[in-house]
């Protein structure tokens, strides 16, 4: 005897989205539990490095920010805005 398979066929505009789908759930579910597990293990590693980022931040912030600034002039003297060349100080 056979069976007819026309009435299994799967439609493609019946299905839902991934992010609606209970496989998105679970992985969200596992993902929340592995997220407090971790955080719970490691919290006093990451909280101990906190210190390091302020103090890593510092040259960071001295490469990144002085670029708009026109750079650092050595030699202790101005440039004069109108004509640019250096007033005083050492040439």
């Amino acid at each position: 005897m056979t069976h007819n398979h026309s009435q299994h066929t799967r439609h493609d505009g019946s299905q839902g989205s991934f992010w609606t789908s209970r496989v998105f759930l679970v992985f969200l579910g596992f993902t929340a539990i592995a997220i407090v597990l971790l955080w719970e293990e490691h919290k006093v590693h990451i909280l101990g490095v906190i210190p390091y980022l302020f103090v890593l931040a510092c040259p960071l912030m001295h490469i990144f920010m002085h670029g708009g600034h026109g750079g650092h002039h050595h030699g202790g003297g101005t440039t004069n805005r109108k004509t640019g060349e250096r007033e005083g100080g050492n040439p």
